[in-house]
């Protein structure tokens, strides 16, 4: 129970009055010291089958358990009930209104909006995101009580012991999806593989469900098109906005609404969230109301520091899809200003040789681009080398630098003028253990 999820759901069962022990072979922080404010961080590493009891009620695994796993073997002797994580959270909330948000992108800052607004609503519910947020204090939340669930929706593996994609296991009563983008090649290997798990999703939806569904994706809508009769479809598109002296005003029923938050993706993500609440009871004013005062999920377009001519944000984006749309929104939001992008090649799919290509003009709004990958990491994947002209041939920029050592690029940008300029670093690691947030209080300090 160390991993981020996990450490999150023990923490939500413990709140909600339930006994909890847990394992794992190390922990590390936060979830360290926050299982230990409450009592739930074992004695010690490791694995202790003993621990395994007749009188346990269920174990819940963790995503990287493994067959050989003691307290596992264990537990099928003594006919213990066994849930993966996503299988427990259905099984919790089986009876309840379940709200699943699924895509290649967007998934966690949709998600984000709608639990956002029911808050701000009154509205009780439980929830799964895969993101610390502003207002929340676990990202797992599971009660008695509330009589809605939801549940950031990810497509990739339950775990090596079972290879159901997490989101098939929700069972949404009503479902969202923000688009799709070919991801996770490891896992699935073609195209056709990859949409194909989200047309099993939509099957999968509860009878008399909704789909609610980004109708700029033309393979969503043919998944909506071929939804089951009973299935109502709701497509959308994106409001209306405008970057009124740096605020982004939306327009929606007449009124205009001040936002925080800004790029067309986040308008899609909007959109899509609001028809959500709509189907819930939340009128759209109170919707968009309740938006004024969203200010995003932990690494989406955050800001790392920023002075009156210089901003610095730090965004999860690292697949082709999300690149784009983070880069083209900055460079929207901020046009009278010079725009420098970098980013971390640092998931299994992006250090693939084969996959590089699907990066073709991901980065073209900025005006300096700079990609870093390390070398160690694709050989520690067991996946072909690739040379910097590879990745400069593939993403097709006009200005792009490559770097294989953190700490020379690093150097670089702090030789960089950053004045009237934004800097937008993206990624789903750390550059190879660069702490972020103190590299940009040297940049612009």
């Amino acid at each position: 129970m160390g991993g981020s999820v996990m450490h999150n759901l023990a923490i939500a069962l413990h709140d909600a009055g339930m006994q909890v022990t847990g394992s794992d072979d190390e922990f590390f922080e936060p979830s360290k010291s926050r299982l230990a404010a409450r009592g739930l961080l074992p004695a010690y590493d490791g694995w202790n089958p003993d621990a395994i009891t007749p009188d346990l009620d269920a174990v819940i695994l963790g995503m990287h358990a493994r067959e050989d796993n003691p307290e596992l073997i264990r537990a099928k002797e003594l006919n213990v009930r066994i849930y993966s994580y996503p299988e427990y959270l259905y099984e919790h909330t089986r009876n309840k209104i379940r709200v699943v948000v699924g895509g290649s992108h967007g998934k966690t800052t949709t998600t984000s909006m709608i639990m956002h607004v029911l808050r701000e609503a009154g509205v009780k519910f439980d929830y799964m995101v895969g993101a610390q947020l502003e207002g929340f204090e676990t990202m797992v939340r599971l009660s008695r009580d509330a009589k809605i669930a939801v549940f950031e929706g990810d497509e990739y593996l339950t775990s090596p012991l079972d290879l159901t994609p997490k989101f098939h296991w929700y069972r949404p009563t009503i479902a969202l999806l923000t688009g799709i983008a070919w991801d996770h090649i490891n896992v699935f290997p073609t195209w056709e593989n990859y949409v194909w798990q989200f047309e099993e999703f939509s099957r999968r939806i509860e009878p008399n469900g909704t789909l609610v569904y980004y109708a700029g994706d033309p393979e969503l809508k043919k998944i909506a098109s071929g939804c089951r009769a009973d299935i109502k479809t709701l497509p959308y598109d994106g409001l209306k906005a405008a970057n009124d002296h740096g605020a982004t005003v939306a327009e929606h029923a007449g009124k205009r609404y001040e936002l925080s938050v800004f790029g067309s993706h986040n308008m899609q993500n909007i959109h899509g969230a609001m028809l959500v609440c709509r189907e819930l009871g939340v009128d759209d004013d109170a919707f968009m109301t309740a938006m004024k005062t969203f200010r995003g999920a932990a690494k989406r377009l955050q800001i790392l520091k920023q002075t009156s001519d210089s901003t610095i944000f730090l965004d999860f984006a690292h697949s082709p899809s999300k690149l784009k749309a983070t880069t083209e929104a900055v460079r929207e939001h901020f046009s009278d200003r010079k725009l420098v992008a970098v980013m971390e090649l640092h998931t299994f799919s992006s250090l693939n040789k084969s996959f590089l290509p699907q990066y073709a003009h991901a980065m073209d709004a900025a005006d300096e681009a700079y990609v870093y990958y390390n070398p160690e990491v694709i050989e520690h994947k067991r996946l072909e080398p690739i040379e910097p002209k590879d990745v400069e041939r593939n993403f097709a920029h006009r200005n792009m630098s490559v770097f294989m050592d953190s700490a020379l690029l690093v150097s670089h940008l702090r030789q960089l003028d950053l004045k009237n300029t934004t800097l937008l670093i993206m990624t789903s690691g750390n550059f190879s253990g660069v702490d972020l947030k103190q590299l940009a209080d040297q940049l612009i300090g």
